[in-house]
């Protein structure tokens, strides 16, 4: 479905009617799709959201406005519309950089932040030249083919979440590919970050070779004060596509671990 948001169609994948809310977030290049196999696990148990990213999936297109406070306000208003009481955000990647603005901001109702591969607070480092091979990765079948072999992932896909990146990535819109590394992605909220007050769980994989174990443990970790790393084993950039099972128990622990400490506080244990 679409929902109107900060003047635009938001398309959202709705499905659970759980007491949490879980708000997914993808990545540069994905869409609501790509995280299938994890809200599929999670129902009903959660109520899932998955928000394609203007410029991305079904979501309207303009021809501008791809800065993180431009994604972070049509996320805020599916929350709104959709009357989100208690959720927690989950952000891949960039959708990382956009949930960690979120949080950032206290909104209320929000109860804790999953960042899985996250892009960092501050501005991604990058050679130029790489910066502008990036902003070309996702130009044709068989740059996108390249990129998930050689930068997204350490396991192999299946055949059908192989074609889903390709389509994903062709799909998007020229200004919303450019935007990302030529801009979006060194914009810094590092000093906002360090407002997060919501227990946060950052996960990433062992083999990340875009936003690495390293990078997260020196620019986001000591940024975010109740930041907890978990590494998945032999896993690379997309671990909701390369080891769904793992990354959905993970998310669901963490829930759990949300919902016994509001037991403990409201003191019903």
């Amino acid at each position: 479905m679409k929902v109107a948001s900060n003047g635009l169609g938001i398309h959202v994948e709705e499905h659970g009617d759980g007491d949490l809310s879980l708000v997914f977030l993808h990545y540069w290049g994905g869409s609501s799709g790509t995280w299938r196999h994890v809200t599929s696990k999670l129902v009903p148990a959660f109520h899932t959201i998955a928000i394609d990213h203007r410029g991305w999936g079904q979501s309207d297109a303009p021809a501008d406005g791809y800065g993180l406070a431009d994604l972070a306000a049509d996320a805020e208003g599916v929350i709104q519309a959709l009357n989100l009481q208690r959720y927690v955000l989950v952000g891949h990647s960039m959708g990382g950089k956009v949930a960690q603005l979120m949080a950032s901001r206290r909104p209320p109702g929000l109860v804790g932040l999953v960042l899985v591969a996250p892009s960092p607070p501050t501005p991604m480092a990058m050679p130029a030249q790489a910066r502008e091979m990036m902003a070309g990765a996702y130009a044709s079948r068989e740059t996108v083919e390249a990129t998930i072999d050689n930068v997204l992932t350490a396991r192999p896909l299946s055949a059908g979440d192989r074609e889903q990146v390709i389509t994903d990535s062709l799909r998007g819109a020229p200004p919303a590919k450019r935007a990302w590394p030529r801009v979006t992605s060194l914009e810094d909220i590092g000093r906002q970050a360090g407002s997060i007050s919501v227990p946060t769980a950052v996960i990433v994989g062992e083999f990340d070779k875009v936003d690495t174990v390293e990078v997260l443990r020196n620019e986001l970790l000591p940024r975010i004060p109740q930041a907890v790393l978990h590494v998945m084993l032999g896993i690379g950039h997309l671990p909701m596509l390369e080891a769904p099972d793992a990354l959905t128990l993970l998310i669901e622990k963490f829930c759990v671990s949300l919902s016994d400490s509001r037991m403990n506080l409201t003191g019903r244990r």
